[in-house]
């Protein structure tokens, strides 16, 4: 007579799948962790019984380290930056994300060296399960402080430098080299760039799909006419272009803000838009709609990084294994161009 096999013990997924939520919800669950929905709880202990399922000691420990809560830190100088619409886009994607994967969202504004320990104490101390980290210039003491965190960190586009290893971005530079591409399309030949900052990765980004474009095109391509994304700096960015180039015949703003400066400039400098100079801008905000005249965008799925950036972090912090993430965009065609 032979003794029959001993039986499996259930695991910590088999757990989740049955109640229908993700595993690290499971695991908070099991250890009456924070943020964790009354009916998920229930889900959670309905499956535990009819599985049998026995929490591991050791599992168990390492889950009560957990606190429910995800950081969204922006490296920025103004507190408003939190009201800009695209930050505003990306909080609502991100949110939503982090809410099925009941976390928390955090936000911290990196503006001060006060501020700067504050989120370095956030890598250190596991205030957080996992950090999400935005607008990176150019050897920000952020990014090194990343590399130690003892959290998970995800970047929402990437770092000027070798790419982290977890990121969610966009094609910045395939969208910007449609960009100059429509405008040539157009017959235009004296088209010009309008740079976002060139201590980031995508307004370095950015200038490479628009330089790139017009040498394919066989045009020769503008110097960076540098601006901060700030509408006030595309005015200005488009002043200079104006009085150094005054036969320019065609814009590319590095954002939709820069993009709507231009056109400020040039209505106010006489020039017709498009009959004069094309302009094209890069984000597709809701300012792009409404502009005189409407601007011609490449979008770029701005709720869609906040969501995939919060997801992301979601599987590290259940101890998922994801790979970085690169997301499209499409040119948008109104009447400035």
């Amino acid at each position: 007579m032979t003794e029959d096999a001993p039986r499996r013990r259930p695991t910590l997924d088999e757990v989740a799948g049955l109640a229908g939520v993700s595993r690290s919800v499971a695991s908070r669950a099991l250890n009456n962790a924070p943020h964790v929905s009354r009916a998920k709880r229930e889900a959670v202990e309905r499956a535990v019984r009819q599985l049998g399922y026995v929490p591991d000691p050791t599992a168990r420990a390492l889950a009560t380290r957990q606190t429910g809560a995800a950081a969204l830190v922006v490296s920025g100088e103004d507190p408003s930056i939190f009201a800009d619409p695209f930050y505003a886009q990306v909080i609502v994607g991100a949110s939503a994300a982090l809410e099925e994967a009941d976390l928390h969202l955090m936000l911290c504004l990196a503006a001060s060296d006060r501020g700067r320990k504050r989120v370095e104490e956030l890598f250190r101390s596991r205030i957080a399960d996992g950090v999400m980290l935005m607008a990176l210039r150019e050897g920000d003491p952020l990014a090194r402080m990343a590399e130690g965190a003892a959290v998970p960190v995800v970047f929402g586009g990437r770092p000027v430098g070798p790419a982290p290893r977890w990121y969610v971005d966009v094609d910045n530079a395939g969208g910007a080299r449609e960009a100059a591409e429509y405008l040539v399309s157009l017959g235009r030949t004296r088209v010009a760039a309008l740079c976002g900052r060139l201590d980031t990765e995508a307004g370095r980004a950015r200038y490479r799909g628009y330089r790139d474009a017009m040498l394919a095109a066989g045009l020769e391509p503008f110097p960076p006419q540098e601006g901060d994304f700030t509408e006030r700096s595309g005015a200005a960015a488009m002043a200079a272009l104006l009085a150094q180039h005054p036969d320019v015949d065609g814009v590319f703003a590095a954002n939709d803000h820069m993009g709507v400066g231009a056109l400020r400039t040039l209505r106010g400098a006489g020039r017709r838009v498009p009959e004069d100079v094309a302009v094209v801008g890069f984000d597709d905000l809701a300012a792009a709609q409404v502009s005189d005249p409407p601007l011609t965008t490449v979008h770029q799925p701005i709720q869609a990084l906040g969501r995939e950036m919060a997801r992301m972090l979601a599987a590290l912090v259940g101890g998922q294994a994801p790979t970085p993430l690169l997301l499209p965009t499409r040119l948008v065609v109104r009447a400035s161009a």
